[in-house]
């Protein structure tokens, strides 16, 4: 009566299945599980198949360089590769920066990190540099060691360095500790520990960044000489110091910084509006580098106005140098999130584009490919790459193809800088390049509208966002990383602990079977409860979980086991029945009723904590059987069990560990024994393996109570309580088996099997 018009329905016969009949009628595959040693001699197995792989892994170019297509692919990753170098090259001085070196070290961070990653890297699509947030976290560690006030830590390279040298020093020796922990993270396999930062995490502290940047670029754009300070709430005191200070602000840095900002937000604005049209971006950031230089240098801002310029840009590239080993041991704690943030972006940005262009990128793979680019950059004095986000969307949009061309050629424009053409950028000042990386800002600032539709959709994830976010602002990138991971873990595990339980019921005319809160037409049927627990079970909610049930229950079974056995008539003790008619007790033992008196006499276990109360008691000897749910005199209270049967819905637990199962073999028992017959359903068979395994049945929690569906154990439960008629009517449902196929045939392990199929 209430299927709709015209909706489709299957029917389906078989016999009612528990787990173990299943198993007898329907022969399992023996499967070999492979044990640890299996691993291992699989691991350092070799072939010359496996050779060819491990070649064509470890050096993807020489798989996508036989796929390359010249004719098509080669002019679109040189115009995107010119485009990119361009950017490249003025984002490198900018975001030097914010890392406290000297502008011109930021080209080299724009060249030697994406030589190696030509080779390595299995992104087509990402352009490999420096990054806002990795920069502005090696400038925190420079300016802790080398503060602009005050002596420097007490390093023994530092010995004849000038200050710029040893900042430097430090920059090159924390990224080449970034690549050593980036390399031994891909070799040894663990490539997936970026999966826990979340996208909610990633962007509070990144967001978090990006009040740090501009707070740090203010300076720069306002004119002022304000000191390096890193540390907790260096952003509060950098702060104090730029307002003590407002009024000294160089006016010309201000309006130049506006101009730029303004002309270059609203050149970015019609770029999006008009990405379809445009063949190529607008490359506003360096129009208005170069208009700025020929100004600058025409005016003379740095002797007429006082502007601080970009200044001596030396030719050509200095001589390798070896880390530090000192600085290794001074910034072991700030190099980690540093790896950890470094390649998240990247594997981040590059997973956005491989699924966009639809190809497969190996997150093992790119850990190896960035920890020797910056092992390879840090030798010739470059600083932590990562991807830089601009370069990349320039790349993707100008129809790059490939990364490791584009990327290449865009490394061959910032090495002709570099060589031949970085003197004319000399009079640049560097409130354009602070300006320049204020706009770029824009996109990560942006990320505070993520709050209000997170707390509509996803209260626990805003926490998350939220205390990422304000942990990395007041006490700086590295703790706040560290305190919004531990609070997204909290969470985690609060989701699991506390889950959400539910008791079901069957829809009717179905076998299915949901929330009963939810829906108008259910039927339950009378003394069965079916109770649904949607995460694993284990040692920090088995008390949760047995809580919940006994809330939904109505009783406590230990306690109703407690009242009945204190109650119970036993041999040797005084039964506190008293007779309706005769004001009489009773006292029994092994041979019947030894005397009766109408006088009152103490129960031996009134007072009595005893563990044999949680036993259940044999009845067969006994001359007397209380029907518990029979009404009891007024004196006897024992809490009445209104139900027969419980239904335990095991489908959403992936797991049980041994606290949990020890748990919950304690709860069954209880159930048991105050006569509730306990059904456990849809159980993962690994976990039912792993209860055989474990030795977790008996005579009273058997291998019987287990059933393969919902609804199997439902028709068992009503067929062996048939006082439920209606429900019985109501929940059995005809099946014979019709396979409707298109194809006409079914497939089978065994071959011998012929199946027909109707269509």
């Amino acid at each position: 009566n209430m299927m709709r018009a015209g909706a489709r329905q299957y029917v389906v016969a078989r016999p009612l299945y528990s787990e173990d009949s299943f198993n007898e009628e329907h022969k399992k595959v023996y499967r070999h599980h492979k044990t640890a040693l299996d691993h291992v001699k699989q691991y350092f197995r070799c072939d010359a198949k496996r050779a060819k792989n491990a070649a064509l892994s470890l050096l993807p170019i020489i798989g996508w360089m036989k796929i390359y297509r010249i004719k098509e692919w080669l002019l679109s990753d040189i115009v995107s590769g010119v485009s990119t170098g361009l950017v490249a090259v003025l984002q490198g001085l900018a975001y030097c920066l914010l890392a406290s070196l000297p502008p011109w070290y930021g080209l080299f961070a724009a060249f030697f990190p994406i030589i190696p990653y030509f080779f390595l890297g299995t992104s087509r699509h990402i352009s490999v540099g420096p990054f806002p947030v990795l920069c502005l976290m090696i400038g925190s560690v420079v300016t802790r060691l080398i503060p602009d006030e005050g002596p420097a830590a007490n390093i023994t390279g530092f010995s004849g360095l000038t200050v710029d040298e040893q900042r430097v020093l430090v920059a090159s020796s924390v990224t080449f500790l970034v690549g050593i922990m980036q390399l031994a993270m891909g070799i040894l396999q663990v490539g997936f520990v970026v999966m826990y930062l979340s996208d909610t995490l990633v962007s509070g502290f990144t967001t978090a960044a990006a009040i740090h940047i501009l707070v740090s670029q203010l300076k720069f754009v306002l004119g002022l000489q304000v000191p390096g300070i890193s540390g907790p709430l260096s952003i509060i005191y950098t702060l104090e110091i730029i307002f003590k200070k407002i009024t000294s602000s160089n006016v010309c840095d201000i309006v130049i910084s506006l101009v730029i900002m303004v002309t270059v937000f609203l050149v970015k604005e019609l770029n999006d509006r008009y990405k379809s049209k445009l063949p190529v971006p607008i490359p506003i950031e360096v129009i208005m580098t170069v208009i700025t230089c020929g100004v600058s240098y025409a005016f003379d801002f740095r002797t007429r106005y006082g502007i601080d310029v970009v200044g001596k840009i030396p030719l050509g590239y200095e001589p390798p140098v070896a880390p530090n080993l000192q600085v290794f041991q001074h910034t072991a704690m700030e190099a980690f999130p540093m790896a950890i943030v470094g390649f998240a972006v990247a594997f981040s940005v590059a997973k956005v584009y491989s699924i966009k262009h639809d190809y497969t990128i190996d997150g093992n793979q790119e850990l190896i490919a960035f920890g020797v680019s910056n092992n390879f950059g840090a030798s010739f004095k470059a600083f932590a790459a990562s991807t830089g986000l601009s370069w990349s969307a320039v790349q993707e949009s100008t129809g790059g193809k490939t990364q490791q061309i584009a990327g290449l050629l865009s490394a061959v424009i910032v090495m002709i800088v570099t060589l031949a053409i970085g003197y004319l950028l000399e009079p640049l000042p560097k409130s354009v390049l602070g300006a320049v990386v204020i706009i770029n800002l824009k996109g990560m600032l942006m990320q505070f509208n993520e709050i209000p539709y997170l707390w509509r959709r996803d209260r626990p994830d805003c926490v998350v966002w939220m205390v990422t976010c304000g942990a990395a602002i007041l006490l700086g990138l590295d703790l706040g990383l560290a305190v919004g991971l531990g609070v997204e873990l909290i969470c985690v595990v609060l989701r699991v602990q506390f889950p959400r339980c539910s008791v079901l019921a069957n829809i009717e005319g179905t076998e299915i079977y949901k929330d009963r809160k939810d829906y108008i037409s259910i039927n339950e049927p009378e003394g069965v409860k079916i109770f649904r627990i949607p995460s694993p079970i284990f040692f920090a909610n088995m008390d949760f979980f047995r809580n919940k049930l006994v809330e939904a229950l109505g009783f406590n079974p230990l306690r109703v086991l407690k009242k009945r056995n204190k109650e119970h008539p036993r041999p040797g003790c005084v039964i506190k029945v008293k007779l309706r008619l005769l004001n009489l007790t009773l006292i029994i033992n092994e041979k019947g009723f030894l005397n009766t008196t109408n006088g009152s006499l103490v129960d031996p276990l009134e007072d009595s904590d005893n563990e044999e109360l949680d036993k259940p008691i044999d009845f067969k000897d006994l001359p007397i059987r209380i029907d518990w749910n029979a009404e009891l005199p007024a004196n006897m209270v024992v809490p009445r069990v209104d139900i027969h049967s419980l239904v335990l819905d095991f489908a959403a637990v992936s797991f049980l560990d041994i606290s949990g199962l020890k748990g919950l073999k304690t709860l069954l028992k209880e159930l048991v024994r105050v006569e509730v017959e306990v059904y456990i359903v849809a159980c993962d068979p690994y976990i039912l393996e792993k209860l055989h395994k474990c030795c977790f049945f008996d005579e009273e929690v058997q291998p019987s109570m287990f059933f393969l569906t919902l609804h199997d154990a439902m028709l068992h439960i009503l067929e062996k309580h048939p006082e439920t008629t209606e429900s019985l009517q109501t929940l059995k449902i005809l099946t014979t088996v019709t396979v409707h196929h298109p194809s006409g045939n079914l497939r089978s392990r065994d071959k011998n099997v012929s199946a027909e199929a109707s269509c």
